[in-house]
């Protein structure tokens, strides 16, 4: 599981998730998102890891956030490749919203 940066090309929007799942040991995305507004499947444009790249705490209080992550936003089903018509569903894999 990794942490990703995504923008929609055609309506400009922006986003991000950290449930973006890779093959192990790379970057290899096995799941696209799909843009909220146009509801068309993207693979993150970045992706690191889960960790805090200054720190490497997954929970971290660095004065700089490049990450604009919100706990109280759910993790949107009907947009994620993954939960999308699968069996698999990020809810209930060991994921970002436990460790934090």
């Amino acid at each position: 599981q990794k942490y990703g940066y995504f923008h929609c090309k055609d309506c400009k929007t922006r986003w991000e998730s950290a449930y973006v799942w890779c093959i192990s040991g790379s970057n290899k995305v096995y799941f696209k998102q799909l843009c909220r507004k146009c509801l068309k499947g993207f693979n993150p444009y970045r992706v690191e890891a889960i960790q805090c790249q200054i720190c490497s705490k997954t929970r971290c209080s660095c004065p700089q956030k490049k990450r604009h992550i919100d706990l109280k936003r759910p993790h949107r089903q009907e947009l994620c490749g993954r939960c999308k018509g699968k069996r698999l569903s990020c809810d209930s894999t060991y994921s970002f919203k436990y460790i934090v």
